[in-house]
């Protein structure tokens, strides 16, 4: 007589097989995720180096970099720029403008705008910091290894990056609702250059950030002075920094349009802030042409982004200085990244706007490990 299994011990035996299949098919998503991960982690490197490469052998690329990012308004680190640029170059589209999804209280991102991403919209991904607290023991160790803990006043580690990961964002081209302008300046470039000279800009200036400039160059400890062309420290340039233990002065020619005033003015703020005047003062000696390169470009991104256009004096200034350096490329667009988004921060505190990084690391935070980013820097006057 054949005997039937009870039912309570049948359905342990069920709901141990059925467990069995979720463990092994949970381990075996999660291994699939992790090579997918990989394969994408890869392909970045891959792609960032060959965009590097390209901008290290041809100054146009450089100067086709900088644009894209005055397009943006300088709001990504380097390797987020390029991560941009090279999915959307993939997809064959020319990107305006990025924000995430946005939170469900319609506070952040593309929602806050009433603007919706269309189903079936494949996200764009960002390198994104992850954030939290440290035990005592992690942070006694990265303490131990160089890098800065954020503390509580308790003495406690506070809640900091730790790390990147790979985060969501979408473009304008994939939303829909309500209109839309990006609030960067999409001003096609306009070079009107004869030969390889430079030609002075005209007319008035639209930006209104002269008197900040000057007070910002003067909040850097230098004087500032409107001098006559050839006279003063100029000799024939358009403006120039003096650092000294007797003098520290920015001279700019006092003749010029306001607009050229102010991009000569902005010039040597961005001199001062890429640590160029450092370098001069400590005996370390800087190539002139990346000098200038990285003061021209971090000058172009501020003007464009706040509405003037400047590329007719600047193309000229993209000396071959890199001699196909991928890592002094590399370390020369982190630079201008770092100092065109402090000075559009300085130029409009406390406007935040969430197409920015999220939560940009601070001084000793990990960079991603995939792209990791090199830091800041005799400098000339600039010529004209």
């Amino acid at each position: 007589m054949a005997t039937r299994q009870p039912p309570a011990r049948k359905a342990r035996a069920n709901s141990a097989a059925t467990q069995h299949d979720t463990t092994s098919t949970t381990e075996e998503a999660s291994r699939r995720g992790d090579d997918e991960r990989d394969g994408l982690l890869a392909k970045i490197k891959a792609d960032f180096d060959d965009r590097l490469a390209r901008m290290a052998a041809d100054p146009a690329q450089w100067i086709e970099f900088i644009d894209h990012v005055a397009a943006f308004g300088a709001r990504y680190s380097l390797g987020n720029q390029i991560l941009l640029l090279v999915q959307a170059d993939e997809r064959g589209i020319t990107p305006r403008y990025f924000l995430p999804y946005g939170r469900k209280d319609g506070s952040t991102g593309w929602k806050a705008h009433q603007r919706y991403v269309r189903a079936g919209e494949k996200a764009f991904k960002i390198w994104a910091p992850m954030k939290r607290r440290p035990t005592e023991e992690q942070a006694a160790a990265w303490e131990a290894n160089g890098r800065t803990v954020r503390r509580e006043p308790s003495g406690r580690p506070a809640v900091q990056v730790v790390g990147f990961g790979l985060a969501n964002t979408f473009e304008l081209s994939q939303t829909d609702g309500e209109p839309f302008d990006p609030p960067t300046v999409l001003v096609r470039r306009r070079v009107n250059q004869r030969g390889d000279r430079p030609q002075l800009l005209v007319g008035d200036d639209p930006t209104g950030v002269y008197d900040d400039l000057v007070t910002l160059i003067t909040g850097e400890g230098y004087d500032y002075k409107l001098v006559a062309p050839h006279t003063g420290h100029l000799n024939g340039a358009n403006g120039v920094t003096v650092p000294g233990p007797d003098i520290r002065v920015v001279q700019v020619r006092d003749d010029v349009d306001p607009a050229q005033r102010t991009k000569t003015t902005l010039h040597e703020l961005a001199h001062l802030r890429c640590g160029h005047l450092d370098a001069l003062t400590s005996g370390h000696t800087l190539h002139r042409g990346r000098t200038e390169t990285e003061a021209e470009s971090v000058t172009h991104i501020v003007l464009r982004a706040l509405g003037m256009d400047s590329a007719a004096f600047s193309d000229a200034y993209v000396f071959g200085w890199a001699n196909g350096d991928m890592d002094l490329v590399k370390e020369c667009a982190a630079t201008v990244l770092r100092v065109a988004k402090q000075i559009l921060a300085d130029l409009t505190p406390g406007d935040r706007d969430d197409a920015a990084d999220p939560s940009p690391p601070g001084p000793g935070a990990p960079e991603p490990v995939a792209l990791a980013l090199a830091g800041p820097p005799p400098v000339g006057p600039e010529a004209g």
